[in-house]
């Protein structure tokens, strides 16, 4: 399995080739214990945000690459991919203004990936 930094590029890069939005990196190792990395993005659609989730499990598991569990469905709103340090929140616009993670943890640092 590739360091964190890998896998959170070849992350955004997958989401960013779907067409993902506002993709943002959120380092909040010292903010919280339960990831070392947020990766948030909106996706236009349930469908979207569907697409999303299915063209990074497919391509992940080329390279030998399992999430530890997922939560919600693209018509939820709001789908939850852990994989352990690196947390990835794929949002419909609606729900990432109402829970506005990136508000949340502001004194986070942003990373340019």
């Amino acid at each position: 399995m590739p360091d964190s930094l890998e896998l959170l590029q070849t992350l955004k890069g997958l989401l960013e080739e779907k067409k993902a939005e506002n993709v943002v990196v959120l380092d909040v190792s010292k903010h919280t214990n339960i990831a070392d990395y947020f990766l948030i993005a909106t996706a236009n659609s349930s469908v979207h945000a569907q697409a999303l989730v299915k063209h990074l499990l497919e391509e992940l598991q080329k390279r030998s690459i399992k999430p530890d569990h997922i939560e919600g469905k693209g018509d939820s709103g709001w789908i939850l991919i852990d994989f352990i340090d690196i947390i990835v929140h794929i949002f419909l616009k609606e729900w990432r203004e109402y829970y506005d993670l990136e508000w949340l943890y502001s004194n986070a640092e942003r990373l340019n990936l």
